[in-house]
C-alpha cells in the first residue's frame, strides 16, 4: 500500500470516527479519542489530572458516560480513564467472542498507546472481572484495585433466577420505561424509589452498543472464574458491597474479602448501581482508600 493510500484510508477512517462520535452522547468530563489496537478500536475518555491514574472498568452494557456521575465527584486533580468495551457505547462489535484475559490485554495496550504506565483499576459488576483479570496479568502495572457490587464470576453465589432472567437481555438500556419499571427489582438501593433515575440515565445508550456486543459480555462472564486464583492477587483491594443488591448477593464481597491476602471491605445501605446513583457517599470512600495508600511510606 502507497503512503498516499494510507494516509486516505487513516483519513476515511477518522470521518467514520467523528460521525460515530456525533452519534452519542458525549461525555462532559474528560476528552474522547478512538485507540485501535490488538484488533478493535476502542473508544476511550480521560480527564487528565496528576499522580497515578483510576481506570473504571463499567458494568454489562453499560457505556462510559453511566460512570459521568461517579467522575464528576472524584478529585478533580486525578487521572480518570472510562472506556467503552467492544459492541458497546462507541465501541464497534468484536468480529469473534472474546475472553478476559484477551480483553485485559486490549486494555494494558490501550493504555500503553495513551502513555499510561502504572494505573489504579476499579471494576463496576461485569467489570469487577475484567478490574480482577487486569490485576491477574499485570501485577506490577496494577498499583491498587477496587471491587464494586462483583463476584468471582462463574463460580458464585447467584442472583434469584427471576433477576438472571432479566439480566439476559439489555432491553433496559434502550427502552426507558422498561428500565424505570425494573430497576427497584433488578438493582435495588437507593433507586427502589426513583426508578426514573436509571431510565434517565440510560437514556444516554439509545442506540449505543449492539445486542451481539452484549451476548460477547454474557459469554466472557460465563465462562471465566477468580475463585481459585484470589488468594495469588497481591495488590491492596477495597471491596465496595451493598446489603440490598439484588444481582450480587453480599455474601460474594464476604467470600472474596476471606480470600483475598490484602483486601478491606466496605458494606454500605445501597445496592448495586449506588457507586452511581449515589457518588456523592461512595466516592470519599474510594479516594480515602487510595490516598491512606499513597501516604504510606
Amino acid at each position: 500500500m502507497t503512503p498516499y493510500k494510507s494516509q486516505a484510508a487513516e483519513k476515511r477512517q477518522s470521518t467514520r470516527d467523528r460521525r460515530r462520535l456525533r452519534a452519542l452522547p458525549v461525555s462532559v468530563f474528560g476528552e474522547e479519542c478512538y485507540v485501535a489496537t490488538g484488533g478493535q478500536r476502542i473508544r476511550v475518555n480521560v480527564r487528565w489530572g496528576t499522580g497515578v491514574p483510576l481506570v473504571l472498568c463499567n458494568g454489562i452494557g453499560a457505556s462510559l458516560e453511566v460512570l459521568d456521575p461517579l467522575v464528576e465527584q472524584l478529585d478533580p486533580n486525578t487521572t480518570v480513564v472510562r472506556f467503552d468495551v467492544p459492541g458497546t457505547g462507541g465501541s464497534p462489535t468484536s468480529l469473534a467472542p472474546y475472553g478476559f484475559p484477551y480483553l485485559a490485554w486490549v486494555l494494558g495496550r490501550v493504555l500503553s498507546e495513551l502513555g499510561i504506565s502504572v494505573v489504579d483499576v476499579l471494576g463496576l459488576s461485569w467489570g469487577g472481572a475484567l478490574a480482577q483479570q487486569f490485576a491477574f496479568q499485570n501485577p506490577r502495572r496494577c498499583r491498587r484495585l477496587i471491587l464494586v457490587a462483583t463476584g468471582t464470576g462463574a463460580l458464585m453465589v447467584p442472583a434469584h433466577p427471576r433477576v438472571l432472567a432479566k439480566m439476559a437481555t439489555p432491553r433496559r438500556f434502550s427502552d426507558p420505561d422498561y428500565a424505570a419499571s425494573i430497576a427497584g427489582e433488578l438493582y435495588g438501593g437507593t433507586v427502589r424509589a426513583h426508578g426514573e433515575d436509571v431510565a434517565r440515565l440510560f437514556l444516554q445508550q439509545l442506540h449505543a452498543g449492539s445486542k451481539m456486543g452484549y451476548l460477547h459480555q454474557l459469554l466472557a462472564g460465563a465462562v471465566w472464574t477468580s475463585l481459585f486464583a484470589l488468594p495469588a492477587v497481591r495488590q491492596q483491594t477495597l471491596i465496595v458491597a451493598g446489603s440490598d443488591d439484588p444481582i450480587i448477593p453480599l455474601v460474594n464481597a464476604r467470600i472474596m474479602n476471606a480470600l483475598l491476602p490484602h483486601s478491606r471491605l466496605h458494606q454500605h445501605d445501597g445496592g448495586h448501581i449506588d457507586l452511581v446513583h449515589n457518588a456523592a457517599e461512595l466516592a470519599p470512600v474510594i479516594e480515602t482508600f487510595l490516598h491512606e495508600l499513597e501516604e504510606q511510606p
